[in-house]
């Protein structure tokens, strides 16, 4: 049992599970419905798609992590992108950036009402439309949700060089299995403190695969924990199923986690010795499926590898239908959106401004912050090959050099990665100029 002093009073934790519902909400409308979205008829099948395609399982734990995550950006103003690892949680990350507004700033026709809302739902997996997953026209998102394996990386490239930035990076239980995310753990070590910003590794725990159990989630709690410190973290769990409390227990956890980070990067921004840190990192265990239904046809369903995709999806069965019906009206959309569809003030409330939203930050859209390159004349550097075989060179090698006289001219904005053979594959020269990180 864990114990903690509450950090959410009974105003904001009511306002934040409303948020959470209204997210939940849209998640799964944009899996089912092709009309009605607001329910303001009873549903019936002409309201539903012919063909249901996306990911529910993960999609409620994810957007528990972004209601938590606008929190503490409004808290301590901060500059946070969200990048969604597990495959297909798609309908949260597009449920945010709707509930947030920078949806309808990129995509007019998808306005903030109830015909903004029938357009969102229909769009999603459908001919015409958006894909399951954080695609990249996704707003805020610089990585494709389908991409298994590399989330971790793209986040710790995301602050490499930008040292206000924290990278929000949800890791999905199956994703964590596979190779390159199981080897990106350790980028830790090549995090500086003091010129590179954050990343905040949230490990997603609900259970299952598509068919099958995750790894990670089947080993102790204190086999857990030994394994992310050797990797070189501090982890934080958040562990259990009931909505109030686990409110509670990820205020606490994001909350102590935002104060490593600003602790560890004072001490090294002040002139202290920077030594390689121990950053946090929060371990979230959630139901797989968290809110949807306990049972389909007498069939296990919630914390259960049958929410994986489309809980239930034969809506030919009236029975399905009223089931669909009851699952979205336990959000209480009512108390969510006023009857034009738009979010209830009090709710649109927690949404940070501006470029603070996590879909409208500009480290997601490269285009806004990148700068060109000062690049000196590539002519120069050619090989004279007067006659044929008479030259002996290695492009390489001259490729090299090119890229030293880059490195000097961009030393704040300019990277070679070279895992291990940088020297042995002829771009030595570039340790003229700088050394390895």
């Amino acid at each position: 049992m864990q114990t903690m002093t509450p950090t959410l009073d009974a105003t904001e934790l009511n306002r934040m599970d409303a948020y959470w519902r209204a997210a939940n909400y849209l998640s799964v409308g944009q899996i089912y419905l092709f009309d009605n979205p607001l329910l303001k008829e009873p549903l019936t099948l002409k309201h539903i798609k012919p063909r249901l395609l996306g990911h529910w399982g993960t999609t409620p734990g994810m957007n528990f992590i972004y209601v938590h995550m606008n929190r503490v950006i409004k808290a301590h103003d901060l500059s946070m992108i969200y990048i969604a690892g597990p495959g297909h949680g798609g309908p949260a990350v597009v449920a945010n950036t709707y509930l947030e507004g920078s949806y309808s700033e990129l995509y007019s026709d998808i306005s903030q009402d109830e015909e903004g809302m029938r357009r969102l739902f229909r769009q999603f997996s459908f001919p015409g439309g958006i894909p399951s997953h954080a695609a990249p026209e996704t707003p805020g998102s610089i990585h494709e949700g389908g991409e298994l394996g590399y989330a971790l990386f793209h986040a710790y490239g995301a602050v490499f060089d930008n040292p206000d930035l924290i990278a929000c990076c949800v890791v999905g239980d199956g994703e964590a299995e596979t190779g390159p995310l199981a080897t990106s753990w350790h980028s830790n070590k090549f995090l500086n403190p003091r010129t590179d910003g954050a990343v905040l590794p949230i490990l997603h725990l609900n259970g299952y695969k598509i068919a099958n159990p995750a790894v990670l989630a089947r080993i102790s709690h204190s086999e857990l924990e030994c394994l992310f410190v050797g990797y070189g973290y501090k982890p934080i769990f958040v562990e259990g199923s009931d909505p109030e409390t686990m409110h509670q227990l990820m205020a606490v956890a994001v909350d102590a986690a935002i104060a490593d980070i600003f602790e560890i990067q004072r001490l090294a921004r002040n002139g202290g010795e920077v030594v390689r840190p121990r950053w946090p990192m929060i371990i979230l265990r959630s139901p797989k499926g968290w809110t949807g239904p306990k049972e389909v046809d007498g069939k296990k369903t919630e914390d259960y590898w049958r929410s994986h995709q489309v809980p239930f999806s034969d809506m030919d069965k009236p029975e399905h239908v009223q089931l669909l019906s009851d699952w979205m009206l336990s959000y209480r959309p009512d108390e969510l959106f006023d009857t034009s569809g738009r979010l209830k003030p009090d709710l649109a409330a927690l949404v940070p401004t501006g470029e603070r939203r996590m879909g409208a930050n500009p480290h997601a859209n490269g285009g806004i912050l990148l700068h060109d390159l000062r690049l000196p004349e590539f002519r120069d550097y050619a090989v004279a090959v007067p006659t044929p075989g008479v030259t002996l060179a290695e492009s390489t090698r001259v490729m090299g050099i090119f890229l030293r006289d880059v490195m000097q001219k961009n030393m704040h904005n300019f990277r070679v990665f070279g895992p291990d053979e940088t020297a042995s594959n002829r771009l030595g020269a570039l340790f003229e100029v700088t050394d390895r990180t």
